[in-house]
């Protein structure tokens, strides 16, 4: 089960006018927001990727302003595990259970959550916060990734397993994430 004190938040590559072409569009973007924003109040811990920032360009405006106080890891492989600053940083996390929403499902989420799993950390794919161009292939990338062993959930799903209590003081604040 996922808890505030055993998860984390992994934000893969969000960049850029890709970012703007998901399956999905807005409504994807608004819900990795929320998702941000909930792992905020929470206090997880939140690992931020960028591919190729210098061709891909920066993370979309509306999820690098959630992200303030938090630098990006810059990396060049698909696999963000072969990023030596992306290992130490979850490893000084120290998190068995780390949530993954970013693009593109199919090549960067599903390469780094495949590595992720066989370094023997759980992962939950945020299936509403991921995305690919086309649907059909976040599909596949779900589908393979759910048969390496990841869990699946959903924004409201995950945020509400974390709060587990509506008379949490941050119920609140994350029902109004969501709505």
């Amino acid at each position: 089960m996922l808890n505030c004190h055993n998860t984390g938040l992994i934000i893969v590559d969000i960049q850029g006018k890709l970012a703007t072409l998901m399956d999905g569009g807005e409504q994807y973007i608004n819900h990795c927001q929320a998702l941000i924003g909930g792992a905020k109040e929470l206090n997880l811990p939140i690992i931020w990727l960028e591919q190729n920032p210098e061709k891909l360009g920066n993370t979309h405006p509306n999820i690098a302003s959630l992200l303030n106080g938090i630098n990006p890891i810059t990396k060049y492989t698909f696999d963000a595990c072969r990023e030596p600053n992306f290992l130490a940083a979850i490893a000084k996390e120290n998190k068995p259970n780390w949530l993954v929403c970013g693009i593109e499902a199919h090549i960067c989420v599903y390469q780094t959550a495949a590595s992720l799993l066989q370094n023997n950390y759980q992962v939950h794919l945020v299936n509403d916060c991921i995305a690919s161009r086309k649907l059909e292939n976040k599909q596949l990338a779900v589908n393979k990734l759910q048969h390496l062993g990841a869990r699946i959930t959903g924004l409201e799903m995950a945020l509400f397993e974390l709060v587990k209590d509506c008379r949490d003081e941050r119920f609140k604040i994350i029902l109004n994430l969501i709505k």
